[in-house]
């Protein structure tokens, strides 16, 4: 029973998760997270002296970030990299300046143009799944 709820709920109050806590915490694969930590530079959990890896709840709220762009919008790997990394850019840059609004608002009505292109891809692939499903049963 405390397995099902530790499953559920990622944020107990820690300090330090090791890997096989977090695979639990995000139904992931330790190999899965051992990769994404190649891939996604903002994933860095620290090395204990023994050289476990210790997981930071930051840590730990990047893999289900990175989780959800993957797993439920469809972001390929590098897709998933680039927005993470806008995203923190972006939050960076408008709190530091507040001169190039014109720049800031073009940049957001291209991220705006690009979520509804990836929201109509995402639909045009659900509906051909659909349609493939479809035409499996006949």
């Amino acid at each position: 029973m405390a397995n099902t709820a530790a499953a559920t709920q990622p944020t107990i109050n820690k300090d330090f998760y090791r890997i096989g806590e977090v695979s639990r915490l995000t139904a992931l694969k330790p190999f899965v997270l051992r990769y994404w930590e190649t891939e996604f530079p903002m994933l860095e959990p620290v090395k204990s002296p023994s050289g476990h890896r210790l997981y930071r709840q930051e840590d730990v709220e990047m893999v289900l970030r990175i989780k959800r762009l993957l797993y439920d919008e469809g972001f390929t790997i590098a897709g998933a990299r680039r927005h993470l990394r806008e995203q923190n850019g972006e939050g960076e840059g408008l709190s530091t300046t507040g001169s190039g609004s014109g720049s800031t608002s073009g940049a957001a009505a291209e991220g705006a143009a690009q979520l509804l292109s990836r929201k109509m891809l995402l639909d045009l692939r659900d509906t051909l799944r659909a349609f493939l499903t479809l035409l499996e049963r006949k």
